[in-house]
């Protein structure tokens, strides 16, 4: 059923998810247009988004595969990292931002029709409200440690549903010719996958540890660090102001 569904937006795949990326872009729009009648927009919180995206994109391009462990096309990236970071220094509406604006960066560089795009922005969102709202109600590092954890959680029940109703189905469609026995074929690292299987399986022996994996280091380096990089932004921003 979903295959089917699928079958037919991919005839205009590209639209699709353009159309969706701009109703992404158009909500955040009127949350900053709410938050700027509510605050002053100050050239300090540009210039700390404007350095952060950049951060992210670099992290993004510094990708890794693990392929002894999981199938070779799932990499390896920390971009989020200092997507959290800023949810944190900024609040959730400026790590939401940051999620935008790294996706519409990497479009140009896309090998996925925009769909691997969209798969970062489905789980950056919640990853980085989740993260930052808890911190806002709880602002110490036992509400940054709690953040984190739920975090964690969002992390890998986003990546799981993004995997079964977006990556799973167009992966098939664009690199399979819709043949699912040629995508069980590159998951042949996962034991006893076949055709029956192979969604219940690649979930439960690459895409659930692959991301559990990934959300703990990035937790973990957010809560040694993100403490200092605040500091030292602050104290960067404070000398520029006198």
């Amino acid at each position: 059923m979903i295959l089917n569904f699928i079958d037919l937006i991919t005839q205009n795949k590209l639209l699709v998810v353009l159309l969706t990326m701009i109703c992404l872009i158009f909500c955040v729009a009127i949350m900053w247009i709410i938050k700027s009648k509510k605050e002053k927009i100050t050239s300090r919180k540009v210039a700390t988004i404007g350095i952060f995206t950049a951060f992210s994109i670099v992290l993004y391009f510094i990708k890794f595969n693990l392929p002894f462990i999981f199938p070779s096309f799932l990499e390896i990236n920390f971009s989020l990292l200092p997507i959290i970071i800023i949810g944190f220094m900024l609040g959730p509406i400026e790590g939401i931002t940051l999620v935008l604006l790294r996706a519409i960066i990497k479009i140009p560089f896309t090998s996925t029709f925009c769909v691997g795009e969209l798969a970062d922005v489905l789980i950056g969102i919640p990853v980085v409200l989740v993260t930052s709202l808890i911190y806002l109600k709880k602002h110490n590092k036992q509400g940054a440690g709690l953040s984190l954890i739920f975090g964690m959680l969002t992390w890998i029940i986003a990546a799981i549903l993004t995997n079964i109703f977006v990556n799973v189905p167009f992966f098939i469609q664009l690199y399979c010719d819709g043949n699912v026995s040629s995508f069980v074929g590159i998951l042949s690292i996962i034991p006893g996958i076949n055709e029956e299987n192979y969604l219940f399986n690649y979930i439960c022996y690459a895409v659930f540890p692959f991301n559990f994996l990934l959300s703990f280091v990035v937790s973990i380096v957010t809560f040694l660090v993100y403490k200092k990089v605040s500091y030292l932004f602050n104290k960067f921003n404070n000398k520029i102001e006198k």
